[in-house]
């Protein structure tokens, strides 16, 4: 039983670190081409209590069709004979994936979007279960990588982080609304917000009501703050543990945060080159074309938001503290500034960074900002 993987990139992580990751699956059986796999392949679509089950044999017969429960799943496969195994890149699907491989069944999982064309008639469970089915046997599909239990751990605190960073806004924007009505406008951002309180607060103006509001808006604050500092700390700690993540901690632009996201992102190998790696997160442009025409547009934001988010504001943190710094990197992003303005160059940086660090983490090689600026 052998098995052929494309290294084609990918498109997905809705927030990156909260969506499924495509990626393209490699394994030393793969080559350009798509599966082949002589023998049986199964589609599963899997739910929370119920799976459904479709197996064709080599010459796309149906074998069997066939309907789960949870605690059936598991011991249904164990007594199989290893098959190639699909399913949908959605919730638990990394989990199913490790447990069937521990019993010796190739698991590939497929991103929804690209299952959907396999999906004939009406949707139902069975019916997914079979697109599922023959979607992994297609040339050329891409895979999204089996993420290990630790690096799921890693992944999670990166997902709670981001969602505290989301409930800090939703109150800082309610504060910002509510002052509104009293003619009090303060400036976007947290850190407005923050140096604004104290100062209303001592204005005594204020009705015993509303300043009994204000006081507890900022003692919300400054839970969220506390909350959001804890778990980055914790992020942080976890990527100290990884030596990889000290060599992209040496590129500019990248911090812990952004080292860890990259090594959870691209870790297993499941990128061809790191073009692929940018085009996969969304900083490449927009192409439409049609009859013979190309057009490009502004960047694709595909993929990992999440990650896009903390590479381009690394970059503008470079670009924005360039000043008058005289190495090769600088003055290639200052010419960069000039032709083309600040916020391409920022986008140009990350799209470099990102490339950068798939050759340090697929290469072994170490952060060299004189191979940077002769690629520039």
């Amino acid at each position: 039983m052998t098995n052929v993987g494309d290294n084609g990139m990918d498109s997905p992580f809705a927030d990156g670190i909260d969506c499924a990751k495509l990626e393209e699956s490699t394994t030393s059986n793969q080559h350009k081409g798509g599966v082949i796999m002589k023998g049986t392949t199964m589609g599963i679509d899997i739910a929370k209590n119920v799976f459904e089950v479709y197996v064709e044999d080599e010459s796309g017969a149906v074998v069997e069709r066939k309907r789960l429960s949870r605690k059936k799943l598991l011991p249904w496969f164990a007594n199989r004979v290893p098959a190639l195994v699909g399913m949908e890149a959605c919730g638990g699907a990394h989990y199913w994936a490790r447990e069937l491989e521990q019993r010796g069944h190739t698991v590939r999982l497929i991103a929804p979007q690209y299952v959907k064309p396999w999906v004939q008639t009406n949707k139902s469970d069975a019916v997914d279960a079979r697109a599922i089915c023959r979607a992994v046997q297609e040339p050329g599909m891409r895979f999204v990588g089996i993420a290990s239990e630790a690096a799921q751990a890693v992944q999670a605190l990166h997902r709670v982080r981001s969602r505290l960073r989301d409930n800090r806004t939703a109150l800082v924007n309610q504060i910002r609304g509510i002052l509104l009505e009293y003619g009090v406008a303060i400036p976007q951002g947290v850190a407005a917000v923050r140096k604004a309180l104290p100062l209303l607060l001592a204005d005594e103006r204020w009705s015993p009501l509303i300043r009994q509001f204000l006081m507890e808006q900022q003692a919300e604050l400054r839970h969220w703050d506390t909350r959001i500092e804890a778990v980055t700390a914790h992020i942080k700690r976890e990527s100290a543990t990884q030596p990889i993540c000290h060599r992209l901690e040496q590129v500019r632009g990248i911090g812990p945060l952004s080292a860890s996201a990259l090594w959870l992102k691209l870790a297993g190998g499941s990128y061809q080159n790191g073009r692929h790696v940018a085009a996969a997160l969304g900083l490449v442009p927009k192409h439409t074309g049609t009859g013979g025409k190309v057009r490009l547009g502004g960047i694709s934001k595909r993929g990992d938001r999440y990650l896009r988010q903390l590479l381009i504001h690394g970059a503008r943190a470079v670009v924005a503290q360039l000043g008058e710094k005289q190495d090769g990197l600088s003055c290639w992003l200052r010419r960069l500034v000039a032709r083309r303005g600040m916020n391409k160059a920022v986008v140009a940086l990350a799209n470099k960074n990102a490339r950068v660090a798939f050759a340090i983490m697929q290469g072994g090689q170490t952060y060299d900002v004189m191979k940077v600026c002769r690629l520039a």
